[in-house]
């Protein structure tokens, strides 16, 4: 029976990494527009791993994790394009074929960057809790936002509401995924080569998740999360592992941030508002806190629906002679969907299976805690 049960969990396991490997190259028939709505879904998937170790694992809201993505994007918008050597004539006499550092070294740059900014964002809210930990975070997420929007004077560093431009491409083992790839007469898009990138650090992101979630650390974070008091009161060391959550989860958002950057080839302040720190909590919320298949499951919906409902908004404004405007119209379907799944699952599409199950067996005749 449970050699049966073995070789079906296998064989889903091989069916849906075929599946994946594929999706990319069947969409990619109707159009590279569908594949690079499914690049951005997978950043998001990322950053929504990251936000999960924060609030899922450890129970900590935080309003500002989209500063951990800028930190991530400039990193790599100031690494690996003109915009440093262009403005300081220093670096252009000691690079003067420009600033270009390879991906694989700005990552590790980038995840450190961000991580030792969560663990700065951690220290001074460690004694706080709740409403006040949210409004915290969120004037963090805005200073940093505001910070690169006003960067360019008096030394032009992050070139301010303009932005960067210009990023290098990633390149992995001389292919550049900037650019299309001719195998025989097919040809695979420039959006498709990222599609497997991403999808490479979603599944390693996904493995460090799960075994930090049944690691030591893990248990302990949970532990914070449904009683901090007891938490600290059984040993553990909770200002530690509260810190370790912030850095950990920063570092999501830091490699999430080069990934955007070159795949955009431009970063401005505007991508990293204060709304796509609601969505990717939404994200989080939505699919199950604390569950890595439902927050998993939260990200790709909610990143893929706006452009979905794209080709439902335009048919309905054409309904009403233009008179709504569909980017609003989009927007308030967007919400009423959210609404309708928070009444009907208000634990999320995928909970957790263990949430509560405890209080089950109390409420059953006969139950043990």
């Amino acid at each position: 029976m449970l050699d049966t049960s073995n070789r079906r969990h296998q064989v889903l396991l091989v069916l849906g990494a075929v599946a994946l490997l594929v999706l990319p190259l069947l969409l990619q028939q109707g159009g590279n527009a569908w594949v690079r709505i499914v690049d951005i879904a997978l950043l998001y998937v990322l950053l929504a791993l990251g936000l999960n170790i924060v609030v899922g694992y450890a129970g900590l809201l935080d309003l500002g994790f989209v500063a951990f993505f800028a930190l991530g994007a400039y990193m790599f918008g100031l690494l690996a394009s003109p915009q440093l050597t262009d403005n300081f004539p220093a670096l252009a006499a000691a690079f003067p074929q420009g600033l270009h550092l390879p991906w694989w070294l700005v990552i590790p740059l980038g995840a450190g960057i961000a991580g030792l900014f969560g663990v700065l964002l951690g220290a001074p809210t460690l004694r706080l809790r709740g409403d006040y930990l949210a409004i915290v975070t969120l004037g963090f997420g805005e200073i940093i936002r505001v910070f690169l929007n006003n960067l360019d004077h008096p030394v032009n560093i992050t070139n301010g509401p303009m932005g960067i431009g210009q990023i290098d491409s990633i390149t992995v083992a001389g292919l550049d995924l900037g650019r299309k790839l001719e195998i025989g007469g097919w040809a695979v898009s420039s959006v498709t080569l990222y599609y497997y990138l991403f999808l490479a650090f979603v599944v390693l992101s996904i493995l460090i998740c799960h075994r930090l979630e049944t690691s030591r650390i893990g248990r302990a974070w949970m532990a914070i999360r449904e009683d901090e008091i007891a938490a600290k009161a059984m040993g553990i060391n909770t200002r530690n592992l509260k810190l370790l959550a912030f850095g950990m989860g920063a570092t999501f958002g830091g490699v999430a941030g080069v990934l955007f950057a070159s795949f955009q080839t431009f970063v401005s302040p505007e991508s990293f508002s204060l709304m796509e720190s609601i969505m990717i909590v939404a994200m989080v919320v939505l699919g199950g806190i604390g569950h890595l298949p439902g927050v998993v499951l939260g990200a790709l919906l909610l990143a893929g629906l706006p452009e979905v409902l794209r080709y439902v908004a335009g048919p309905l404004q054409a309904m009403t002679d233009g008179r709504i405007d569909a980017a609003i119209l989009r927007q308030l379907l967007i919400a009423l969907a959210m609404i309708a799944v928070m009444l009907l699952r208000p634990k999320g599409l995928w909970p957790s299976p263990e949430h509560g199950r405890a209080l089950l067996r109390l409420k059953k005749p006969g139950g043990k805690a």
